[in-house]
């Protein structure tokens, strides 16, 4: 069985952990083959996807809403996992309801229809330079903080949870060539 493990990143923080749930399925005996959505060719060939992206806007980058909705039938038939990255960690006091509003944003508008096994919400990285002028006064203003929020425990456990799903062929102790690495 081979994994796209596809993700859409803005600043690096999503690639990074479509990597972590690459390796680790490659880890657990599962064929992943990580790329960037915009590079993905071919896609009959894999059993299963996981498919994540950064949430700009409470939304799905497009990267990642048009893949999914170019090969809508095709994912209709596999089994489908996701995962969204956006700030919900660094969101403190009144604005903390606003992360609970991007996960069923995303699954309603992109995923409605495939009925993903799981959909995982994880925190990014929010850096000063990857924000406009007005993004860094507004993140300021909400008194927010910049930092890495990604919590690699919960990133470990969600590919775990996939590999489990997937059940590898017993007595697989090898990955494929290509198992975690990433494409371009």
């Amino acid at each position: 069985m081979t994994v796209l493990v596809g993700y859409a990143s803005a600043h690096g923080s999503t690639r990074e952990i479509a990597e972590r749930i690459g390796a680790r399925l490659a880890a657990r005996g599962v064929e992943a083959e990580t790329a960037s959505l915009e590079a993905v060719g071919e896609v009959g060939g894999y059993d299963a996807f996981v498919l994540g992206s950064a949430v700009h806007g409470m939304a799905w980058l497009p990267a990642a809403t048009g893949f999914v909705h170019a090969h809508r039938e095709l994912l209709a038939g596999r089994p489908v996992w996701i995962f969204s990255v956006g700030m919900p960690a660094a969101l403190r006091g009144p604005w903390r309801p606003m992360a609970a509003r991007e996960e069923p944003r995303v699954t309603e508008e992109v995923l409605a229809d495939l009925g993903p096994r799981d959909h995982a919400m994880f925190s990014g990285v929010v850096a000063p330079e990857n924000l406009s002028g007005a993004g860094r006064a507004v993140f300021r203003a909400m008194g927010l903080r910049y930092g890495d929020y990604r919590d690699w425990e919960a990133v470990d456990a969600f590919a775990d949870a996939v590999a489990r799903s997937l059940r590898p062929v017993p007595g697989r102790t090898r990955a494929a060539p290509n198992a975690g690495k990433r494409r371009s």
